[in-house]
């Protein structure tokens, strides 16, 4: 059972090794995915994309209580997690801006006379087309790209925290492992240490000759 329980704590600390190795290659595979596939889509930031000219686009189009971003991605491709997140919520504002500070859910589903933004649900007031159909309210399905969008942007930003997070607990998994073997050679090694000098104390013990 001894041997069992020596053998066994080199084991355990190869096993988290291994482990921790393995964690870490499938964190750095998966983090540069995320960068591999968002170069492929050639997105570049717009020049306004900077704290200070989208607060002064904000401010000239009387958008109210909007979150401002303090990243910048102005003229710079989008290849990482990070820029992609800044990037999709200044397509945010942008999408604000274009439907007067309206969200997806304040707008109808049909475009009215006057060409508000806001739209309306009601079929008999809206806008009617050359058949006397309801026209579809442009700028509410506007809504519709911004969100998708945005939301694979953010995706692209969660899966690089996740690979982030996967680098790290490799790391951890990959210490114990290390250390577990480190601890377990040095109390095997003091144990051969000690039974070594007792040996020897032993046999340095003068022999009492027998009684007769």
């Amino acid at each position: 059972m001894r041997k069992f329980f020596e053998v066994g704590g080199f084991i355990a600390g190869g096993l988290l090794v291994i482990f921790g190795v393995a964690v870490i290659a499938l964190g750095l595979s998966g983090r540069s995915t995320v960068h591999s596939n968002l170069s492929q889509e050639k997105i570049v930031g717009s020049d306004d994309m900077t704290p200070a000219l989208i607060k002064e686009s904000v401010e000239e189009a009387g958008l109210t209580n909007v979150s401002l971003p303090s990243c910048s991605v102005a003229g710079e491709s989008i290849d990482t997690g990070s820029e992609a997140r800044c990037f999709a919520s200044y397509m945010r504002i942008h999408a604000l801006e274009s439907s007067d500070g309206f969200t997806y859910a304040e707008m109808g589903r049909f475009a009215t006379p006057d060409g508000s933004p806001k739209g309306t649900s009601d079929e008999a007031l809206a806008l009617k087309d050359s058949e006397g159909k309801p026209v579809a309210n442009a700028v509410r399905n506007t809504w519709v790209t911004e969100t998708a969008l945005s939301t694979a942007l953010n995706m692209s930003f969660m899966a690089e925290r996740l690979s982030l997070f996967s680098i790290v607990i490799g790391i951890a998994l990959l210490l114990s492992g290390i250390g577990f073997v480190v601890l377990d050679w040095v109390a095997l090694h003091r144990r051969r240490v000690a039974a070594e000098e007792a040996k020897t104390a032993a046999a340095s013990q003068p022999v009492k000759p027998a009684v007769a």
